[in-house]
């Protein structure tokens, strides 16, 4: 069976001000007027039964999370104890999904993820699964077609064809790459080689604690401890006495990069992962200009900027060209367009002087 996994536990830092650490960005109205979690989930639903839909989540946002999706269970949810990462978060999935269903194949998909054409991700996602149905010990990730040289996105390079099924095409993949500098990135988007990653991972249950078990033995082996005790009276004690003990790392370091049994399947549906400010505004609807506003506003000669601001609130602008500005009831973000990444350090400046309300 079928099971998609929604990882909901991001923090969003690079989105502050708007997301918190109470009500992260997956918890936020940020495009459009529904949260990024409810448009993952509707999507979704169209194709997988709610009960094969697994969110996981940290304990500090699952009140939250249950406020905006009232029909789901308790089943629905793989609650951490606290933060580890994609990888631990996904093996603790995974050990949950196993005892529910050994044979289950699980997808990995991210709730902050912006996605046009739903339909074709949909058929996309459906190959992805019966690859793994004829290929049960490989992971599929899907790639992205990129439409530009973007330096805030990790990248793969795709090997020799695998296969050709419909319009779609099967790569084995040669290697993952980092986030690359500008000029790298325009050389990747010339070589017609590299895709970018989407971290959409789809895998039988069995191989992905298969790669645990291989590249995390630790992990592996406090994972089975838990899933030992789920469903019993000893549940919550030994998932938060294990859980502390696993070391945090991302899935992409810890599993996908050491596997050799890899393929992508090169997409378009537009998509955009909501990562930062100008990620925003690249997928919003802007005027004449260049700009969008979420707010009353006011300007002269300003062109290409994103402009949030409380509706009682007038924003009156002269001369900005390529600028964020986000207005919150306790907080103020201004800054050019290109260095949106960097909101994630100005949030580590803010904790690091004790500012932790406005966290």
């Amino acid at each position: 069976m079928f099971y998609a996994v929604i990882m909901a536990g991001g923090s969003g830092t690079r989105l502050w001000p708007v997301s918190r650490k109470k009500r992260p960005k997956q918890s936020q109205k940020i495009v459009g007027n529904r949260t990024l979690l409810q448009k993952t989930f509707t999507r979704l639903r169209k194709a997988v039964d709610s009960k094969h839909i697994l969110i996981t989540t940290g304990a500090s946002n699952l009140r939250d999370i249950k406020k905006q999706l009232p029909s789901l269970q308790r089943s629905n949810f793989s609650v951490e104890p606290e933060r580890r990462d994609t990888g631990p978060a996904l093996g603790l999935a995974a050990v949950t999904l196993e005892k529910r269903d050994p044979e289950a194949i699980m997808s990995c998909v991210y709730s902050d993820h912006y996605i046009i054409d739903e339909d074709e991700y949909r058929r996309i996602a459906r190959l992805a699964e019966s690859l793994i149905s004829k290929k049960p010990d490989y992971t599929v990730i899907l790639g992205i077609n990129p439409t530009y040289p973007e330096t805030g996105y990790g990248y793969i390079e795709r090997a020799r064809l695998f296969e050709k099924r419909g319009k779609s095409e099967i790569y084995y993949v040669k290697k993952f790459v980092e986030k690359p500098n500008l000029k790298t990135a325009e050389n990747y988007l010339k070589t017609g080689r590299y895709l970018w990653n989407s971290g959409m991972f789809f895998w039988k249950v069995k191989t992905l604690l298969e790669l645990f078990e291989k590249n995390l033995p630790d992990t592996y082996k406090r994972l089975r401890r838990i899933q030992k005790a789920l469903g019993t009276k000893d549940q919550k004690n030994v998932l938060k006495k294990e859980y502390h003990k696993i070391k945090a790392i991302s899935i992409d370091y810890g599993v996908v990069e050491k596997t050799k049994k890899i393929l992508t399947i090169p997409s378009e549906f537009g998509w955009s992962d909501i990562g930062h400010w100008q990620s925003v505004k690249a997928i919003l609807p802007c005027d004449d200009k260049d700009n969008f506003t979420k707010c009353h506003h006011v300007g002269l000669e300003t062109d290409g900027s994103l402009i949030y601001a409380p509706r009682r609130k007038i924003v009156a602008t002269i001369g900005l060209r390529d600028m964020i500005v986000i207005d919150t009831d306790d907080a103020l973000l201004i800054c050019p367009k290109n260095r949106a990444q960097d909101v994630k350090k100005l949030v580590q400046e803010l904790e690091k002087n004790g500012k932790t309300k406005y966290l």
